[in-house]
């Protein structure tokens, strides 16, 4: 059977291994698929993931890194669910993912392990454990449900599959265990059906099991069905079944039927079983999956079977529903996910034609409706109605697939039959039952409306309409308008027949939704006409159509302009104004026009509201100047300023102030130029100054920025407008800083009388020209004098000020300013009365009534400037009689004093207040002294020194300087370029220092003189000091500064000082002699004051005598000397003698360094001693791990042993490596072995070359790093023996066995090296590297152990590596091997083929390659087997028959010109019916002449060129090949061609047989014609009988009679009469019967019409009426007049066995 004609097609989805999934993973365990959306593969290497594949996107796998022993994804949305055991128990941690929102949903951890799991619905999970089976929802937080305990027969068996109905009332559970003792190989098949509601099991055998719900006829509600196939047996014979059975039954209804078939399963597959069941919904097909590939296709209603093949050549262990296809998935051990679906184009012929099943082929086809039954049907159709079986026939044509049957043909015949009087008319149970089926198309429900409106039946309509029973449609409209418009407008919207639509809002006045309707369908009315129609009844409904029109998508359907004329012409001016407003809102250029029109029109007519249009600045484009124009003339100024824009026609109308809203007119203002606006206001003050300045100001003072504020005064000064412009300038004064300006609003408020105004900003304002306002103010001469006794006051012009008001006589103004306005500036009026010679007494009188507020300073400067200072002393004692303390006024009245020499020495020294620098500044002109006094007092340094300089007073200045102890003072006075610094310091010598009795006094002159570099002044003053028997002759700190200053100016005298003072600080005398480098004397001074260290160190490191040092440590026997001496002796090297001086010193404390110059100059024998005596000080691990050095070091190993023995804290790890880095390995080898460190006492017998021991060693540490060490070293020695011992302990971390294996290769040890291996394979710890390591090396080096090597360790190899080495060292045979147990097959397969002389095998070629994926290398194995092994190449053909291109091979062979070689594999695909299989062939057998087999291949497989075969077997020169070419072209409806072929040969039953199937009468009457000819009379009358049906009898008796041939058309004539004679007597029966029928008929009718005829009445929802008790039902199935089937010219069907289930043989497997 072609594969294009086969009912079910298969195709390959997609291949699991081309998504980079490993072939070990595709398994039940591993791959999972709920439904046709996703597949879930969970990987465990190279690391653990889950891979899941959306079919709708196979190419792109999401791949996640997840650990889980189990995964599903839900049914329907990218949910995942995931099962782990937990570690150590038998529990199971179980989760549930949101992919898409990266969240978990749900988590339990189960108490029991679960075995199988599934998601049964979209929302719910079923789990089955060993003991139970739980349901677990995701939604909510509930936990799983246990629902129910599985059966006995369900233990230890592997569960396979759970399911639930679709109602979730009935569960199956499906597994499988072990076979029967006496057939092992089937596996049994168990099942848990069990009822929710019962809460009961029930046992079955099946193997797989499905649900699946079927309506029964008579029966609304859908029956539940299970179907389950199995396969068992019993006493050695083999039972396979298909179940199909109701559950739960409905009590009352009509149930389902049991039904039972048998699987066929070939003699090759006795063994397979049934692994999985789908049930297609749409066809109402069972598919039954095994698991060797085979499918069974059965319908679910009749469990008949329909289909049978092998799907899969590899075992198939998951399959899945394809609900949108109606099909299902299958996913076989090779990775490949097949998609089985139905053929719609070929399933009902071939269930017609080959399975001869009439019935199966038309109920299929109505259920899926489908193609190909379309003549079986109308033939069907036919014979009911011919039977008047009326409801049967409605009941077909309802059911008709692809509505063959409903048709106005099919309407008017039952039309055509005439009514029964108290029947219900053929045409309404017509009708009923489609009603009753499904939706009427639009000529049904016209015709049954018609009918309905006849009989006024409203509501039925009505009815039928909410249901959706009839197709609406614009003729049915028309027929129920006549009734009812409302439904007619329904009808029409559902119908899509706009303008009635349109019409009929229309006329129902529901114009807005005429537009939202027409836009829907994409209708475009005549909306003017409309419009119009509008207007006529309703202007506002009017005006809101055309607004909706102009919202409309695309624009408006009518321009604006005409929409607004049709208003207009009806003077609806509002309504016109309401339509602009709204369609202009978005203000476009384009709409210019009506812009203009709009305001036009209210400004003639309404002008308040074109006023209130322009207010709203919604429009701008419309024509300006023509609406200025109109708003003049309407009154409407404002609007029209804002329209004009020349100069002149705002000028006109601008002066029309009384009817403009002042504010408006000023914010008008704002609108214009600078210049402009100038032009206007000039204008405005022209016309009426008084009246319009107002509004001038104002409109100045909002844009004085714009008009600029000069311009503004200067428009208010043309007019002299003070007035003006003080209302102007108020406004701007506080945001402007132009002095100007500020002059400018001060002359305007003065000249108006705002003397308040004058006053404040002459107070607060800070930005006049305050000369220019004074001289103005003055000039002005106002009564109140406040306002230029502010400038003056704030502008510093008070003498000015002060003269005015003395002049003026406004002496009480003088009184008041310097009393309450500014009391500090009285000094300045006081000055300027005396300058403007006031009298005395009012001055006086003035001062004194100020007081204390008065300031003194400038008030005596000022007197004093004049020479009037007494005119103060009244009031300068008034306020020392008030106890001021004012240094002003003490000043001041000193001043008076001295000047009138009242003993002024008194007040300079008794007074506390006065300044002493003022004061003595005074006095310096008038009594030097006295200014003396004044500083000394003050402490006036400088002024001091000036004043004694300049009149030779040293002897004061030096006592002051020496009295003062102030260094700075010092410093200045002893400055090198202070001239009169000899005078001063002979004047300290002589007077002031022998004066002083103060010792600090002292200190402070020696100091300052120190500071000051004299050292030879001061040694003069120091020796006259301490050594000529004054009061500090025993002074410490004198004697000190004398021997340092002398060390400092005057070495020679030092060693002198030392011997004569004794009071003085000799260590720090001594330190700074040594700084001094005065070595000798810092000797003595050290010496002398018994500082012995500090001696020795001079001697040590200044002197750097160390005999002096020895000698002196000698006498003073101290042991820190010695300590000194020791550490100079080893800074020079004297490292013998410095160990000598530490030991004398018995100082420890230097160990490190004594350590340190030992080692370096190697005296280990001195350093023995001294560490020796450092160890019963201190006990430091340096010390002790130094002391073992030593002894090391000077070959005393016994003393080593000793001291290890005893305690001691050195860290004998760190010495013994120091010693082993030293190479005295020795000495090393004591430390190790005491500490028990075994790794590095290994180490160190390798160095002294003792191997056994090191070995020994070595397995006590028992280190890799010791035993890879201890192996190198006894592999460079050539101590395999012990090297392999070393390397057993290495090979065994996977790590290290590497470098070993480098190690030894990089040596060339390749014996020893393999056979450490080889002993590696024996260990308990032996692993994969070792293995696959060892068959690397004999790839390399002993490639005749390879392959043994590998068949015994194939499953412990890494296979790769060892696939790299094969590969590199050209071992084929190994290598493909290798290639197969890694399951690389297609890699193998080409090794094979490009290595054939060493890698060839051929059955293992044929293993090989059946498992290759790469398509390509069936056909490089094809070339391969051709060009080296032909005899064989057949054999592998046939092993790739499944997976070859039948056409590629062909072509191969056919270029290559063998054909013939591949004939046996060509014989064994046709059953493919392959086209170049099938002409190679026919070629073959015409090439040999093999009429036979060509025949055979001809007759059974027609895929093939046959006119071109025909055309060259009709020359043949063999008869049969002749014969085969007749019949070809018989078989392609050539019939003349094949008469003419076969007469030719006189093959004349040939020529008969053909005309009888060609159906052609006029060829059967030439045939008849032909042999009349020919004289052939037997051919004659055997041509009447096989032509039978074609042939007329008339034709026949007339040939016959004419040519004396009557005789041989005797036996037709005898066969024709029989037949017309029994088809009367049939029709005489029949007719009788039928009449009894129709009567009994009639008299049940007329019993139903007088209870209820609801056809008759239609009413609602009574089409089709239920049959009536009593009803009788459909009439039989015989009688229907049809002929038998033998006879009528047709053979009688043969008594042969009908093939098994009606299918034809299946091909080979």
């Amino acid at each position: 059977m072609a594969a294009a004609n086969a009912p079910i097609a298969m195709r390959e989805a997609l291949t699991l291994t081309s998504l980079g999934i490993a072939p070990q993973f595709v398994t039940f365990t591993h791959v999972t698929m709920e439904s046709e959306k996703y597949i879930c593969v969970r990987e465990t290497s190279p690391q653990n993931s889950v891979v899941i594949i959306d079919m709708a996107m196979p190419m792109q796998p999401l791949r996640r890194p997840i650990t889980a022993d189990s995964a599903l994804m839900n049914p329907n949305s990218r949910i995942l669910a995931l099962k782990a055991q937990i570690p150590g128990t038998t529990q199971d941690h179980l989760q549930i993912f949101n992919i898409e929102a990266k969240t978990k949903i749900k988590s339990h951890q189960m108490p029991e392990q679960v075995v199988f799991w599934k998601w049964i619905t979209p929302k719910l999970l079923g789990l089955v454990t060993q003991q139970s089976v739980y349901h677990w929802s995701i939604e909510g937080d509930s936990e799983p449900a246990k629902m129910f305990d599985r059966t006995a027969n369900l233990a230890n068996n592997q569960i396979i599959n759970y399911r639930c109905d679709p109602a979730e009332k009935w569960l199956v559970l499906i597994g499988i265990a072990p076979g029967a003792p006496e057939r092992p190989q089937l596996v049994k098949g168990n099942m848990q059906l069990f009822s929710i509601d019962q809460q009961r099991s029930q046992a079955l055998e099946a193997h797989a099991a499905s649900f699946a719900t079927f309506k029964v006829v008579g029966n609304e509600n859908p029956s539940t069905l299970i179907c389950f196939a199995s396969k068992s047996t019993n006493a050695g014979q083999i039972t396979s079944k298909l179940h199909v059975i109701e559950l739960g039954a409905q009590p009352g209804k009509p149930g389902f039927s049991k039904k039972q078939a048998d699987l066929f399963f070939p003699p090759d597959f006795q063994d397979d079983f049934p692994v999985a069941m789908q049930i297609s919904h749409k066809y109402g097909l069972i598919y039954v999956i095994t698991k060797l590939g085979l499918l069974f296709v059965y319908d679910l209603e009749t469990a008949a079977a329909v289909y049978r093949n092998r799907i899969s050549p590899d075992p198939i262990f998951l399959t899945a529903e394809s609900a949108s296809t109606g099909g299902f998935h299958a996913i076989n051990r090779r990775g490949q996910v097949l998609h089985a679906t139905v053929n719609d184009a070929t399933v009902v012929p071939f269930v017609s034609g080959q399975l001869n099943n009439l019935e199966l082929a038309v109920n299929l086809a109505k259920r899926a409706n489908l193609p190909g039954a379309e003549n079986l049907v109308v033939q069907r159709f036919q014979e009911l109605f011919a039977q008047t079986k009326y409801k049967e026939a409605a009941e077909l044509a309802a059911e008709s697939p692809q509505g063959l049957l409903r048709t106005p043909e099919t309407v008017a015949k039952f039309q055509s039959v005439p009514v029964q009087a108290g029947q219900t008319p053929p045409l309404l149970q017509y009708f009923g039952t489609l009603l009753t089926r499904g939706k009427l198309n639009a000529f049904e429900s016209l015709e049954l409306s018609r009918l309905v409106v006849n009989q006024n039946k409203k509501n039925l309509l009505e009815n039928w309409l909410a249901e959706d029973k009839l197709e609406c449609s614009e003729e049915l409209g028309d027929l129920v308008k006549t009734v009812d418009n409302d439904l007619a407008l329904k009808i029409y919207i559902k119908a899509r027949a706009t303008p009635k639509v349109v019409a009929a809002f229309a006329e129902r006045r529901e114009f807005d939704k005429i537009l939202i309707y027409s836009k829907q369908v994409g209708y475009t009315p005549d909306y003017l006409f409309l419009l119009q129609t509008i207007l006529r009844t309703d202007p506002q409904g009017a005006v809101n159509f055309a607004l909706m029109m102009s919202q409309m998508e695309g624009g408006c359907p009518v321009d604006y302009n005409t929409i607004t004329d049709l208003f207009l012409q009806r003077n609806m001016i509002r309504e016109a104004t309401a339509f602009l407003l709204d369609v202009l809102k978005p203000n476009l250029p384009e709409h210019a026009f009506l812009q203009t029109k709009v305001l036009e029109i209210n400004l003639v007519t309404y002008p308040n509201v074109a006023d209130a249009i322009l207010a709203n600045g919604m429009f701008s484009h419309y024509d300006r100047p023509r609406i200025a124009q109109l708003c003049e003339k309407s009154g409407l100024y404002l609007r029209a300023l804002q329209h004009y824009s020349e100069l002149p026609d705002i000028k006109r109308v601008i002066v029309n102030t009384h009817a403009i809203e002042p504010q408006a007119l000023v914010e008008f203002f704002g609108t214009l130029s600078r210049e402009w606006a100038l032009e206007c206001m000039k204008d405005l003050l022209l016309v009426n100054l008084r009246g319009n300045l107002q509004i001038v100001v104002q409109a100045a003072k909002e844009y004085s920025e714009q008009l600029g504020v000069d311009a503004c005064i200067k428009l208010f000064e043309q007019f002299k407008s003070y007035e003006g412009l003080y209302f102007f300038l108020g406004s701007y004064l506080s945001s402007s800083e132009d002095p100007d300006i500020h002059f400018k609003y001060i002359e305007a408020a003065a000249r108006t009388g705002q003397i308040k105004e004058v006053e404040r900003v002459t107070r607060e304002s800070n930005f006049y020209d305050a000369e220019k306002t004074k001289n103005f103010l003055m000039e002005a001469k106002l009564p109140d004098a406040r306002p230029l006794i502010n400038v003056c006051d704030r502008f510093g012009f008070v003498p000015d000020l002060t003269h005015y008001l003395y002049t003026n006589n406004m002496l009480r103004y003088i009184e008041g300013y310097v009393q309450k306005v500014n009391p500090g500036n009285a000094p300045l009026v006081v000055g300027q009365l005396l300058d403007d010679e006031c009298p005395e007494d009012f001055i006086k009188g003035l001062i004194l009534s100020v007081r204390s507020l008065l300031p003194v300073e400038p008030l005596v400067d000022e007197c004093e400037k004049r020479n009037r200072l007494r005119l103060l002393t009244q009031f300068l004692e008034h306020l020392v009689s008030e106890g001021s303390q004012d240094v002003h006024v003490h000043n001041a009245l000193g001043k008076i004093i001295i000047d009138s020499n009242n003993n002024p020495e008194h007040f300079l020294t008794t007074n506390p207040f006065y300044d002493s620098r003022v004061v003595g500044k005074y006095c310096e002109k008038r009594d030097p002294t006295l200014a003396v006094v004044a500083y000394r007092r003050g402490q006036c340094d400088d002024e001091l020194i000036n004043v004694t300089n300049k009149n030779s007073l040293f002897k004061l200045q030096a006592r002051y300087v020496v009295e003062r102890m102030d260094g700075d003072l010092w410093d200045k006075v002893l400055q090198p370029d202070n001239e009169y610094r000899r005078q001063l310091i002979d004047q300290v010598v002589s007077t002031a220092l022998p004066e002083s009795k103060s010792p600090e006094q002292v200190s402070a002159a020696v100091k300052a003189f120190m500071t000051a570099d004299l050292p030879h002044e001061l040694i003069e003053l120091l020796e006259k000091i301490v050594l000529q028997n004054s009061a500090f002759s025993g002074n410490f700190n004198l004697q000190n500064l004398l021997i340092l200053t002398a060390i400092k100016a005057d070495p020679s005298r030092v060693m002198d000082y030392v011997n004569r003072l004794d009071n003085f600080d000799g260590p720090a005398v001594g330190e700074v002699a040594v700084e001094a480098q005065l070595y000798e004397e810092a000797f003595a001074i050290f010496k002398k004051f018994n500082l012995n260290v500090q001696a020795v160190n001079v001697l040590l490191d200044n002197i750097r005598s160390i005999e002096r040092a020895e000698e002196f440590a000698f006498r003073v026997e101290e042991d820190a000397v010695w300590s000194q001496v020791a550490k100079a002796q080893l800074r020079e090297g004297l490292v013998s003698e410095a160990i000598e001086s530490f030991i004398r010193a018995d100082d420890a404390a230097h160990f490190l360094d004594v350590i340190r110059a030992a080692e370096e100059a190697n005296a280990y024998n001195d350093l023995v001693r001294y560490l020796l005596m450092v160890r019963q000080k201190a006990r430091e691990p340096k010390v002790d791990g130094e002391l073992i050095f030593a002894y090391a070091k000077i070959d005393r190993l016994s003393d080593i042993e000793e001291f290890i023995l005893m305690p001691n804290v050195a860290s004998l790890q760190n010495v013994g490596d120091r010693l082993y880095d030293e190479e005295l390995y020795e000495a090393a080898k004591i430390i190790y072995a005491f500490i028990s460190n075994w790794a590095k006492l290994a180490v160190t017998l390798v160095k002294l070359k003792q191997f056994q021991g090191a070995v020994d060693a070595a397995r006590k540490a028992n280190s890799a790093k010791t035993w890879k060490e201890v192996c190198f070293a006894c592999v460079d020695a050539e101590e395999f023996r012990l090297a392999q011992i070393c390397g057993l302990n290495i090979i065994v971390q996977v790590d290290d066995l590497e470098e070993v294996s480098e190690y030894y290769q990089n040596r060339g040890c390749f014996s020893e090296l393999i056979s450490l291996m080889e002993s590696g394979l024996g260990l308990e710890r032996a692993h994969m590297g070792i293995f696959t390591e060892l068959g690397v090396l004999y790839a390399r080096y002993r490639p005749e152990k390879l392959m043994e090597h590998i068949n015994l360790f194939s499953t412990r190899l890494n296979i790769p590596k060892l696939i790299r080495a094969c590969d590199e060292q050209q071992h084929w045979k190994e290598l493909t091997y290798l290639y197969i147990q890694y399951n690389e097959f297609d890699n193998a397969a080409t090794t094979i083929m490009n290595h054939s002389p060493d890698a060839w095998d051929h059955m293992q070629f044929k293993d090989v390659c059946v498992k290759v994926a790469n398509v390509e290398l069936y056909y490089k194995a094809v070339h391969f087997y051709f060009q080296e092994h032909p005899d064989l190449i057949n054999d592998m053909l046939n092993v790739l028959a499944l997976r070859l291109d039948h056409t590629r091979v062909v072509d191969i062979m056919r270029k290559a010109g063998q054909l013939h070689l591949v004939k046996p594999y060509m014989v064994a695909v046709q059953s493919n019916n392959v086209s170049a299989v099938n002409e190679a062939l026919n070629e073959l057998y015409v090439e040999e002449e093999d009429y036979e087999r060509l025949r055979e291949s001809v007759d059974m497989h027609d895929n093939f060129d046959q006119i071109g075969l025909a055309q060259k077997l009709e020359k043949h020169e063999l008869l049969e090949m002749r014969r085969i070419a007749a019949y070809i072209y018989k078989k392609a409806g050539r019939w003349k061609q094949s008469i003419a072929l076969s007469k030719k040969d006189n093959m004349y039953k040939d020529c008969m047989e053909t005309c009888s199937q060609s159906g052609d009468r006029e060829l059967s009457e030439d045939l008849l014609v032909y042999f009349i000819g020919q004289g052939k009379k037997e051919c004659f009358a055997s041509c009447l009988f096989i032509c039978y049906d074609l042939i007329r009898p008339d034709v026949a008796l007339e040939l016959a009679w004419m040519n004396n041939m009557v005789d041989f058309a005797f036996p037709y004539l005898l066969q024709f009469i029989r037949e017309y004679t029994s088809k009367v007597d049939d029709l005489v029966k029949d007719k009788i019967e039928s009449q009894k029928e129709e009567k009994a008929k009639e008299k049940e009718e007329k019993d139903l019409v007088a209870q209820q005829n609801m056809y008759a009445q239609l009413l609602p929802l009574a089409l089709p009426a239920p049959p009536m008790p009593g009803m009788g039902g459909p009439p039989p199935m015989g009688g229907m007049g049809m002929p038998p089937m033998g006879g009528m010219g047709m053979p009688p069907m043969g008594p042969g066995p009908m093939p098994a289930f009606g299918m034809p043989p299946m091909g080979s497997y």
